[in-house]
């Protein structure tokens, strides 16, 4: 089974580029948004120094006898004081669309959940998607996520400046 090799790792500093590419793609893919690449550079490298906000893993596959990295997924933390612990935000999910439907979404998601259930202090996860995007929610609920009962509200400062160019 291809997910068998799937390499899971942490992300780290050396990272970066592969995770501005990649989360370039996501933003033009899903909200047909050009992202600025030197704020998204600084908030990438601003995230991966500071671990309290969360992290990322990049999945790899096997290829010329070194792992190339094919897929990331990056937590966020979320208190909940209802439950005393922490929800894991599942965010910026991307993985190169020629190696979509081979399990490497599949390969991160059971890294994660294995990963949350170790840590006592983690009393969930969530994930947000475009409303529109019915394949990758149809790929979620593969795995066992369910929609909420909540639905996202949110005030953007950024939103049509720095980060979205005109």
């Amino acid at each position: 089974m291809m997910s068998e090799r799937i390499h899971i790792r942490p992300a780290c500093q050396d990272d970066v580029e592969t995770i501005v590419t990649f989360n370039a793609a996501i933003a033009l893919e899903t909200e047909n948004r050009r992202l600025d690449l030197a704020t998204l550079r600084k908030g990438t490298l601003a995230f991966l120094g500071s671990p309290g906000y969360g992290f990322y893993i990049i999945a790899e596959l096997p290829e010329d006898k070194s792992y190339k990295p094919v897929g990331q997924l990056m937590i966020t933390y979320e208190w909940s004081d209802w439950r005393n612990g922490v929800f894991w935000w599942i965010q910026s999910v991307y993985v190169l669309s020629n190696r979509r439907g081979l399990g490497v979404f599949r390969a991160m998601h059971d890294h994660i959940l294995t990963k949350s259930r170790e840590d006592p202090r983690v009393c969930g996860l969530r994930l947000y998607v475009e409303r529109e995007n019915r394949t990758a929610q149809t790929v979620y609920q593969r795995v066992g996520l369910t929609p909420s009962v909540y639905a996202v509200y949110e005030q953007d400062f950024v939103l049509g400046h720095e980060v979205y160019p005109q």
